[in-house]
């Protein structure tokens, strides 16, 4: 499940990054805040009428991510 396809307060793990192409610098980037595999990650909020930007929080950091950011990262949904 990709991350932007979360439900919001749903806990998820990452599972990875998806590169859009070689060298993708987002990815890379997302890569460096955190986005790594195993680290708890979870949709706090989103934009108005379910638009940009999402509220991301990741260990006890929070980041606002456009969607289509997000939809790059690949998460495995956990039991509540």
């Amino acid at each position: 499940m990709r991350l932007s396809d979360l439900p919001k307060g749903s806990p998820a793990v990452v599972d990875r990054v998806d590169d859009a192409h070689a060298g993708d610098p987002i990815a890379q980037r997302l890569r460096d805040l955190g986005f790594v595999d195993g680290e708890p990650v979870r949709v706090v909020a989103c934009g108005p009428l379910g638009a940009d930007p999402l509220l991301i929080q990741i260990g006890s950091t929070r980041f606002a991510l456009r969607r289509s950011e997000a939809a790059r990262i690949v998460v495995k949904a956990e039991a509540a």
